[in-house]
């Protein structure tokens, strides 16, 4: 019986965290960026999001994203030595009233042969709307 109690509450727990996982799509992604320093954004309005790109990339056209109901959260690593180096949002959760951005970071491997180029690795990504605090993690091991 205690059995029975044990994987009914595993099952309720696994369900009510794969309900909370928040759908989101890839914006951008790549290892070019004039972002030269590590930072994380959150864009809840256009003129933000306008400010973001900007920053990312002058030139390059602001791509649409829907502020009545989406906003943009990324992560940009800022300037590394070699090719190689990634980064991606792999998933966001709700935690309390706030929201969980968790992120990846790959590097090249000891001794690995790579383009001897600066490179500024960023993921940015559209997800619904959330109005309370926003906390990245970086999961690592992966």
């Amino acid at each position: 019986m205690k059995r029975a109690a044990a994987l009914v509450a595993v099952i309720a727990l696994t369900t009510s965290m794969a309900a909370a996982q928040t759908p989101m799509k890839t914006i951008s992604k790549g290892d070019v960026s004039d972002q030269e320093t590590p930072r994380q954004v959150v864009a809840r309005t256009n003129d933000e999001w306008q400010a973001v790109w900007k920053a990312h990339s002058a030139t390059a056209p602001l791509p649409s994203v829907d502020f009545s109901t989406q906003m943009v959260v990324g992560v940009f690593l800022g300037s590394r030595p070699s090719a190689g180096y990634e980064v991606e949002i792999t998933g966001t959760h709700t935690e309390g009233s706030g929201l969980v951005v968790e992120y990846t970071q790959t590097e090249p491997a000891r001794g690995m042969m790579g383009a001897q180029m600066i490179t500024e690795p960023y993921h940015l990504v559209s997800i619904p709307k959330h109005a309370d605090p926003i906390r990245f993690v970086e999961i690592k091991g992966k």
